[in-house]
């Protein structure tokens, strides 16, 4: 049997055409016995580190290279065999991407001119008329060119390759065989056919001539390539595949310009350390916080991470210079010296967090830091980077985008030629919640035939593409910033937003092959945190700062008991405000387990209730071995977060901070790769050996695999509480201020304009309206004669109204007020589009009247014509028009503003839900547990966490305030259309009620959206 090594071979990541994974390619290529296999997406290298861990896994040798097509030229495969040809192939990848619109490329002929030492080059020759091309390949590759014959069973196979050696033969080049691969078996040929047609925008049917005509593009046996080329022609794979690159021999190295004169990383580091030391600590550090800054230091430095550190403190200086508000998180809040260098503002001296969470030596991967800026700021810090080290050496990493189930099948029912209004209703049969592609009793409920054989193949073509990359996007915010130019580690591209550039890896293969990533991340609260803190000092001459809030405010943690916390950070959402009357945080430590035991991990791994009855004093504590009470007493012996796991291991298996750390990444990993069964044996048999009882060592791994499903890191709820707390104590004290900087800062959180201003007017806050003599763009503080201030509503919340319009207005309104219609629209120069929205908004009343006497008169606005400039305008006759009424009122304002400030739109309708014995959120209060109720509402949010086995909550708002209803699953599926596209919902079912936490556990489901007449009201619904 002859050896062979395929040296042509796509993966999924040449998107819409590789039909297989590299794992399935792998694998496949083992089992017929392949020396290596070349993994050569085209143009890309976005899969490559993805197929060097396969290639791992199995023990089968990777190749790397890509596919490419001179524009106007020969097609080839280049395979990198040293440090130098991959640097060069990189480079290659990039000026070909970088020219070119995102997802395309074009090569040139002058592209070729540097040096392609380290290139082996397989000449795909298309037709036998093509000596100009193989000399000009020649003259490049010199010795490193090859002829591929790829046969796939056609009708002149023979022919085809008497014709490929006798141009080798001319050319003097030498031939090998290559396969073209595009799956791992020959099964795969319809998604490749279906694929094919999806890149086409084609229906199968008609992308015949994109088609191959058959399924032999796969990994074939050795023996079935026997037959089909010469021996020679096998043998010539296995000299090119001893010419290999392997992705290990990449060296990164971090920047440094960080570093001034007379220092070097290390000691400009320990400089700043010692700096922040200070700041931080005015009165001195404690022996314990040096001795653990010492150790940290010592650590950075074996390891060779200053430079890293460096990096994200430079843009935090930044930040904080142009006033940005920032704040690290995750498992950066565990190191001392990112708290003393500013980056986090989490002291861990002050609690138990684990530093080998964050960094370990045994683990020897680099360190992960998360920065979170104003969300609205962030590009500025995204920009201050491109600046200081330049597009070449700087760029985000990529996030593979992957098939799911929705995507999927709208694609490939499109591809089969489906009609659109299928396509429509089997797309909406996978819902919005779920990534399996729909059951029979769901299609049937939809109209479909589930043995209807093209519905078949449409449902198990998409079962097939579903979890596969799709195209490259960029990462939120994570920055790839390095010494040497980028292209020399990894392919750089365009992204979609104009001024980003990105690599083409994933942020999930980075640690793999030892890229160090900055986070720069964007968080809504940190923007009102900090218009928050603006208003108040504008509105009462105090500058508050998180660091500078009261700590531990009673009343503050009395309004949050009382899960008063519509628009608060963390806290807000449906399950947590349940939980926080039973919780009852009343210090900082309790909203930290606040922020994370409400969360898939803690629930899954049956934590909750245990650690409730516990702090309830209804069980007691229990601790099976006294070496563990340090490791849980502040969970109550409960284990609510990832580095009591980890320091579990440490105690009770004696495992080294690095074995922790790896048990880490097993948790987070094990329901996508498995991998925690090592450990399962290895915790059981330490744990066993010294003492621990066999029922507690299982009861314990069943926890570990519920952090599995999304375990919080306490250092990561920890730098989330600090945020919790501060908007909860400016909730408390600053209710207005706070309320308008939420508004200033949508889209952020659960709740909209809308809700937050019922809110605050349920909070007995004045709400003012949209006023052209008072109003900015955003909404402010006016005076009142209570304590505090009343909010004015913003030209931002007119629909479709444009800031330029307002700047214009706020400038001329400053040169003196409005006289009228004419002299406002004239001096702020408004168009009629902006003339009609501030008239139908409400904001010209004090200038014309009602609404109808607005429209009326911006629709007789005219700019005067130079002739006439110095004539007064000529005065209209005024038409009596008829007042609008409460319910045009109330429609105008929600459909131009998003909300009112007249009655709520069940006030207006509560004689009638009277009379359909719905009872109001108020009504509630007085019901004992278990009454049949019915409810009636307009739906603000609809929840269906990955925890709740397919339960929906859904929040239903009135005049009175809300009511939280729970839908069992079955009953979702019965009333699914009800469900989801109900604006106002009624729900009879019966009343729970507990630790003063009430829901309506829902029995049946009724729309009552035609009440509202065209009422516009929107929800927000969630995961």
């Amino acid at each position: 049997m002859s050896a062979y090594a395929e040296l042509h071979c796509l993966s999924n990541f040449s998107f819409q055409r590789g039909a297989s994974s590299a794992k399935e390619l792998f694998e496949r290529a083992a089992q017929h016995g392949y020396k290596a296999l070349a993994i050569t997406d085209e143009c890309t290298l976005a899969g490559i580190v993805r197929a060097w861990q396969a290639s791992k896994e199995v023990g089968l040798p990777l190749i790397v290279g890509s596919e490419m097509h001179i524009t106007g030229g020969p097609k080839m495969v280049l395979l990198v065999e040293n440090l130098d040809g991959y640097q060069a192939l990189c480079r290659l990848i990039t000026r070909a991407r970088r020219r070119a619109e995102k997802g395309s490329y074009e090569l040139l002929f002058e592209d070729f001119s540097e040096p392609l030492d380290g290139l082996v080059a397989i000449w795909l020759a298309d037709t036998i008329h093509c000596d100009a091309d193989g000399h000009w390949l020649i003259e490049r590759f010199k010795a490193s060119l090859w002829l591929g014959i790829e046969l796939h069973l056609g009708p002149d196979d023979q022919a085809r390759l008497q014709q490929q050696l006798a141009l080798a033969t001319r050319l003097g080049i030498p031939a090998v065989a290559c396969g073209d691969v595009h799956m791992h078996a020959r099964g795969r040929r319809a998604l490749q056919d279906c694929m094919t047609a999806i890149r086409h925008h084609l229906p199968v049917a008609e992308a015949g001539r994109y088609l191959y005509p058959n399924g032999e593009r796969h990994l074939r046996r050795t023996a079935e390539l026997a037959q089909l080329y010469p021996t020679e022609l096998l043998a010539e794979t296995l000299r090119i595949a001893e010419r290999r690159f392997d992705l290990s021999q990449l060296k990164y190295h971090y920047p440094h310009e960080l570093v001034p004169a007379g220092h070097n990383a290390a000691s400009w580091l320990r400089k700043l350390v010692e700096d922040g030391a200070r700041w931080r600590w005015p009165a001195g550090a404690t022996e314990k916080a040096w001795a653990q800054i010492e150790h940290e230091l010592q650590l950075i430095t074996e390891l060779k991470y200053e430079s890293y550190f460096l990096t994200v403190y430079d843009l935090v200086r930044f930040a904080r210079e142009q006033h940005i508000l920032c704040q690290g998180r995750g498992s950066a809040a565990n190191s001392t010296v990112c708290f003393v260098l500013g980056i986090t503002e989490l002291d861990p001296s002050r609690s138990k967090l684990l530093f080998e969470r964050f960094l370990s030596k045994e683990r020897n991967e680099p360190p992960d830091i998360d920065v979170d800026f104003e969300h609205e700021r962030r590009e500025e810090v995204i920009q201050y980077v491109f600046r200081r080290y330049g597009r070449e050496r700087a760029a985000l990493t990529a996030v593979a985008s992957t098939y799911h189930a929705t995507g999927a099948i709208r694609d490939v029912a499109k591809a089969l030629c489906l009609p659109v209004d299928q396509i429509n209703a089997l797309a909406d049969c996978c819902g919005r919640w779920s990534d399996r592609i729909p059951d029979d009793e769901r299609l049937r409920e939809a109209g479909f035939d589930p043995s209807s054989p093209l519905l078949r193949r449409v449902l198990v073509l998409t079962g097939e593409l579903i979890g596969f990359p799709r195209h490259l996007s960029q990462h939120p915010g994570g920055f790839v910033i390095s010494e040497q130019a980028l292209d020399s580690l990894v392919p750089v591209e365009n992204a979609s937003m104009a001024d980003r550039t990105v690599i083409q890896w994933d942020k999930d293969d980075l640690d793999l092959v030892g890229l160090l990533k900055v986070d720069v991340l964007a968080l809504g609260m940190l923007s009102a945190l900090r218009r928050c803190f603006n208003l108040i000092e504008h509105y009462r001459g105090t500058r508050w700062t998180i660091a500078t809030l009261p700590e531990e405010d009673r009343k503050t943690y009395e309004m949050i008991s009382r899960a008063d916390t519509v628009g608060v950070f963390q806290i807000e959402s449906r399950a947590q405000m349940a939980m926080l009357p039973r919780l009852r945080p009343n210090t900082f430590y309790d909203l930290v387990i606040q922020v994370a035991i409400v969360r898939p991990g803690p629930i899954q791994g049956d934590m909750v209730h245990p650690y409730l009855r516990r702090r309830n004093g209804e069980e007691p504590e229990d601790y099976p071995a006294e070496e563990l009470r340090p490791v849980f007493e502040r969970t109550l012996g409960v284990p609510l977060f990832q580095e009591q796991v980890m320091e579990l291991a440490i105690v009770a298996a004696q495992y080294t901070p690095g074995e922790a750390d790896e048990l880490r990444r097993a948790m987070a990993a094990w329901k996508r790769h498995g991998g925690l069964e090592p450990h399962r044996q290895r915790l059981t048999e330490r744990m066993l050996a010294r003492g621990y009882a066999p029922e507690y060592t299982a009861r314990i791994f069943e926890q570990i695999k519920g952090f599995g499903s999304y375990g919080f890191p306490e250092s990561h709820a920890a730098s989330f509480a600090l945020l919790t707390y501060a908007s909860c104590w400016l909730k408390c004290h600053e209710p207005a201020a706070y309320a308008c900087a939420l508004i200033n800062s949508w889209p952020m959180g659960f709740y909209n304009p809308d809700q937050i201003l019922q809110d605050a007017r349920r909070h007995g806050l004045e709400i003012r309206p949209v006023d052209i003599h008072y109003s900015d763009w955003d909404c402010s503080l006016e005076a009142t004669q209570t304590d505090q201030p009343a909010i004015r509503l913003g030209m931002r919340l007119v629909r479709g109204f444009r800031e330029d319009d307002a700047r214009r207005i706020e400038t001329a309104r400053q040169q003196q007020p409005f006289a009228s219609i004419e002299d406002l629209c004239l001096r702020a120069r408004l168009d009629a589009r902006a003339r009609e929205g501030l008239a139908d908004a409400g904001a010209l009343r004090e200038l014309t009247g009602h609404r109808h006497r607005a429209r009326w008169a911006v629709a007789g606005v005219e700019p005067q014509l130079p002739l006439f400039a110095d004539q007064p305008a000529t005065q209209e006759e005024v038409i009596p028009l008829p007042l609008p009424t409460v319910g045009e009122e109330l429609m105008t304002d929600y459909s131009i503003l998003g909300t009112t400030l007249g009655p709520h739109p069940l006030a207006l309708l509560r004689e009638k839900l009277k009379f359909l014995r719905c009872r109001s959120s108020r009504e509630l209060a007085d019901v004992e547990h278990g009454r049949l109720v019915s409810v009636a509402g307009l739906v603000i949010g609809r929840q269906r966490p990955q925890t709740a086995s397919g339960v929906i909550f859904v929040t239903l708002e009135d005049e009175f305030g809300m009511i939280n209803v729970i839908v069992w699953r079955d009953l979702a599926e019965r009333y699914r259309r009800v469900l989801l596209q109900s604006q106002l919902l009624r729900i009879d079912g019966h009343l729970e009620s507990s630790s003063g936490v009430r829901h309506v556990i829902a029995g049946r489901l009724r729309d009552l959206t035609s009440m509202l007449t065209g009422l516009d009201v929107r929800s927000r619904d969630f995961q």
